[in-house]
């Protein structure tokens, strides 16, 4: 079967994009930060003394119409882009779900399909998350998933985690930690270029997670995985590393100096990332924000000589076209309310990339 008739095929973060998944802010809420992993999710590095001061529960209407509208105007313009956007069912994120081992008063948001579900070449792998209230989140995306399988992709999931406490550890100034008690990672850990795969070890992605996504990409083809440590230790990599074509690199300087820069990537050309141009307005400085200011650098490839970046930057946007990269300015507005980019919302489901060797 050829890669344009293959119902799942993508390598990469940069080639040609065919096919998309845009989430949805629909139902989004924000869960309880009494749940240990919520804490380690949503906010790890604020004090639990200061976690009661954090409005719970469902996000205010004005958030999700306002998202709507701008993750709507994001799916017209890749759909005359030529890209086929295709989106999650809706989830009711209020139902409230259990296990023998916890309770959860609810779900999150299906905003970030990318974050629990990985496409490494023609297969679809479920992730395991170590957050609880997003146990159910991906049944969103399984009519689309069961699509995809009958049309010859395959379909993984990783090891369903039970979550318990023991999971969830403390530093010494007692936040929260992702211990070893089983695999777990998030999807948005992970990066891909071709043969190689990049997985970042923190707090939304463990030792045994990267063990776990090792032995499975073995089955998959010549494929080489490349821990991340040390790097972020907080949650998902593509607010710090961003590939943007073969050679070209963006990067977080406030994580990654000069003489950190991933082995793998050494031989490549560095853009620093500038940092966020911040418009007075509390849409766009939220008290209580998911996502930190560099959630500016969480762009979104459609092919290597065009992205998606936030309207509002642009310092990024003149870097890019210096770079001879075509850039269309979009917003979100309330992309650090809801904790992701352009990056975070679209899962690319078919790129024209291959197997490739980028690295020699």
């Amino acid at each position: 079967m050829s890669a344009s008739a293959r119902p799942v095929h993508s390598w990469d973060e940069f080639s040609t994009l065919r096919e998309v998944v845009v989430g949805s802010a629909l139902g989004a809420r924000l869960p309880a930060q009494t749940d240990p992993s919520a804490w380690l999710s949503c906010y790890p590095s604020t004090p639990a003394g200061e976690l009661a001061a954090i409005p719970v529960g469902p996000y205010e209407a004005r958030v999700v119409e306002e998202t709507e509208e701008d993750l709507a105007v994001l799916a017209e313009t890749l759909t005359e882009l030529g890209v086929t956007v295709r989106r999650p069912e809706p989830i009711d994120h209020a139902a409230e779900f259990a296990t023998p081992l916890w309770r959860a008063e609810g779900g999150f948001h299906s905003y970030c399909p990318r974050d629990l579900s990985l496409v490494v070449g023609e297969t679809v792998i479920e992730v395991a998350s170590p957050m609880r209230a997003r146990y159910f989140e991906v049944f969103g995306l399984r009519p689309l998933f069961q699509e995809y399988l009958a049309g010859g992709a395959r379909w993984l999931c990783a090891p369903r985690p039970r979550l318990a406490d023991e999971l969830f550890e403390y530093d010494a100034e007692g936040l929260p930690l992702l211990g070893e008690s089983e695999p777990v990672f998030d999807a948005a850990n992970v990066l891909r270029l071709g043969r190689d795969v990049f997985y970042q070890v923190s707090r939304s992605g463990n030792e045994l997670g990267l063990r776990w996504l090792e032995s499975t990409l073995g089955l998959l083809g010549d494929l080489r995985l490349h821990p991340l440590r040390g790097i972020y230790g907080y949650t998902h990599i593509d607010s710090t590393i961003a590939l943007l074509r073969p050679g070209l690199v963006l990067l977080n300087p406030e994580r990654i100096s000069p003489d950190r820069v991933p082995a793998a990537l050494r031989g490549w050309d560095v853009l620093w990332c500038p940092p966020a141009e911040v418009p007075v307005g509390p849409a766009d400085a939220p008290v209580h924000a998911l996502s930190e200011s560099w959630i500016s650098m969480n762009l979104l490839m459609v092919s290597p000589e065009l992205a998606i970046v936030e309207s509002g930057q642009p310092a990024l946007v003149k870097m890019l076209e210096h770079a001879g990269i075509t850039v269309m300015p979009h917003r979100l507005r309330h992309s650090r309310v809801l904790g992701g980019g352009f990056h975070c919302v679209t899962l690319d489901i078919r790129r024209d990339g291959g197997l490739e060797d980028y690295l020699g």
